[in-house]
């Protein structure tokens, strides 16, 4: 495909006018401002159009959209206890199924070309990554709190056939990557023994810390130690990590981060909607932290809109700090687009940039909120909807467009998904 005459966000985050870019073998082969020589299958008119890279979603649990809207306004342990743990334990693979097609969807339109999930029927996940076209870091969240063996947990032989049989799937769009879902969920044993099969493969880890106040706090008291410092000395951090949350780590726990090259999860909606609490961003960003940003749950967050993530991220990170300078746009958009690509080892993704995979979106211009533009950056974290998206591209491959789902069936995706909620609401 070429795109003509289009505006772009290019790979050091500044605006180019009327531009050529032309994709070909999923790949960005070439950015100019003249037209490049050959034949194209398609050319895409760019005129009041911006293009720029997709978003990677740094930490969602996408089957969670059959609860979206399902427990609300209750406090959190009540919102897990009496809503979303009795939900989920009724779900089964063709829900997990359905419920990942819908979130797949929403990201598309959204302009999510990716995303790190942490959850469990990761088989029946990873078929639905891979019959959307999307990208996706999937991980088999492990949980042990009746002290069971580590070895004999079927969650770790699980983990361990989803890595061999997934690991670098459809032209490596599934990467598998390891999950201990937190300190609070599992014991030391349990954490060593998946750090070191982490280890011994070389691959990542997603793991949830500090995300409340609660946990935090209890988590000293039982280790002596903040969720951080015990999850390092557990090895957790031996592998290329992104620890979700963080709203409460410590300067220590920021230490931690930067040494091992962790990258934190920033969910402000997420965090605020629970009242969880607000994440420095400012003060990760200034002490040399590795930052992205995700989603969370659609159950708790209610939707999978990137472009309201990146606001609250800027306007959160600004209230954390009581520093309107604390996160800049530039900031939030590094971390939503080349801070999430690398937290994944995606290498080659995150930026406009030729020999990049084109993993790409095209943002209307023309629409009233664009307007005027004195800084085109500050325009996409502040002034733009997630509706002004007009297509999301996937290693050159268009999967939205103008409100059509170009690898999804959507009206079977909303059917079965209603079906499978109704299903088991029914169990319930």
């Amino acid at each position: 495909m070429l795109f003509k005459q289009i505006n772009i966000l290019d790979e050091n985050l500044k605006l180019q006018e009327d531009c050529y870019v032309a994709v070909r073998n999923g790949k960005i082969v070439s950015i100019s401002a003249q037209r490049p020589a050959g034949e194209w299958e398609r050319e895409y008119d760019g005129r009041g159009k911006l293009l720029m890279s997709g978003f990677y979603n740094a930490h969602a649990h996408s089957p969670m959209t059959l609860m979206r809207g399902y427990g609300e306004n209750l406090k959190l342990q009540d919102w897990l206890n009496k809503k979303i743990f009795p939900f989920e334990a009724k779900l089964d693979g063709n829900a997990v199924y359905w419920g990942t097609m819908l979130a797949l969807a929403e990201s598309f339109r959204f302009g999510i070309v990716s995303t790190s999930d942490m959850y469990y029927f990761c088989d029946d996940m990873a078929r639905a990554f891979a019959d959307s076209g999307a990208k996706g870091n999937i991980a088999r969240s492990i949980a042990n709190v009746t002290g069971e063996d580590p070895r004999s947990l079927v969650s770790m032989q699980e983990t361990k056939d989803f890595y061999r049989d997934y690991n670098g799937a459809e032209n490596g769009r599934i990467l598998v990557d390891m999950s201990l879902h937190a300190e609070y969920t599992s014991d030391p044993a349990t954490a060593r023994a998946l750090a070191d099969y982490a280890r011994g493969i070389d691959t990542r880890m997603q793991v949830h810390v500090s995300e409340t106040k609660q946990e935090h706090e209890e988590c000293i008291g039982r280790h002596g130690k903040t969720p951080a410092a015990y999850l390092e000395s557990c090895g957790i951090f031996d592998v290329p990590a992104v620890a979700a949350h963080c709203v409460y780590a410590t300067e220590e726990d920021l230490e931690i981060f930067r040494r091992k090259g962790v990258t934190v999860a920033l969910n402000p909606v997420s965090n605020m909607k629970l009242d969880s609490g607000i994440c420095n961003g400012g003060r990760l960003l200034r002490e040399g932290v590795k930052v992205a940003v995700g989603t969370d749950s659609v159950a708790s967050n209610n939707s999978l809109n990137f472009v309201e993530e990146m606001k609250l991220m800027a306007i959160g990170g600004k209230i954390a700090a009581d520093d309107p300078t604390a996160v800049t746009p530039e900031e939030v958009i590094r971390a939503a687009t080349l801070g999430g690509a690398k937290a994944q080892g995606r290498g080659d993704c995150g930026v406009l940039k030729e020999g990049n995979r084109a993993d790409l979106i095209v943002m209307d211009l023309s629409v009233p909120n664009m307007h005027p533009v004195h800084n085109m950056v500050n325009n996409i974290v502040y002034s733009a909807s997630g509706s002004d998206i007009l297509m999301t591209m996937i290693d050159g491959k268009v999967v939205y467009e103008n409100g059509d789902y170009c690898t999804i069936d959507i009206e079977r995706v909303l059917f079965e998904a209603v079906t499978a909620t109704k299903n088991i609401l029914g169990r319930l």
